[in-house]
């Protein structure tokens, strides 16, 4: 057989190979995210519900999903290992310490007093109607009228 037929299966193996050592990839880090579960763990589920981890075993997590509700998972359901920061955020709702250089709500602190004097000046010189007047009206031609 000539190299030229051989071609498009070299390159269909290689490819096939390049994504099959990708997943192969991502399921070894999914196994060592769940591994490294601790009781106090903050976990999302497959199914999107966030509970912490109670305890750990070989094939099995025990989660506390809130007071008095403790429910038993396959390891293999747990979606993603949260950090303390994303769980208090998503779950308490608590932010991370805000930072000195926060923008504040309403913006007028924002612009100096000139400026806005400036746009007053503008603003009272010219007036703008923004409403319909007569002369736009299209004229009316044979067979219009006003009925309707």
């Amino acid at each position: 057989m000539d190299i030229l037929t051989l071609f498009p299966f070299i390159i269909l193996i290689g490819a096939m190979f390049l994504m099959t050592r990708s997943a192969k990839k991502k399921q070894q880090q999914a196994a060592d995210m769940r591994n490294q579960m601790q009781p106090g763990t903050g976990v999302r589920t497959i199914g999107g519900m966030y509970a912490t981890v109670k305890e750990v075993s070989d094939e099995t997590v025990l989660l506390d999903a809130g007071p008095g509700v403790e429910l038993l998972f396959a390891k293999n359901s747990i979606g993603a290992v949260l950090t303390d920061e994303e769980y208090n955020r998503i779950v308490h709702g608590i932010e991370a310490e805000l930072k000195d250089d926060v923008v504040p709500d309403d913006a007028s602190s924002l612009t100096d007093e000139d400026a806005d004097a400036d746009t007053r000046a503008v603003a009272d010189d010219q007036v703008v109607d923004l409403g319909k007047k007569a002369e736009d009206e299209p004229k009316k031609t044979d067979g219009e009228s006003d009925a309707k």
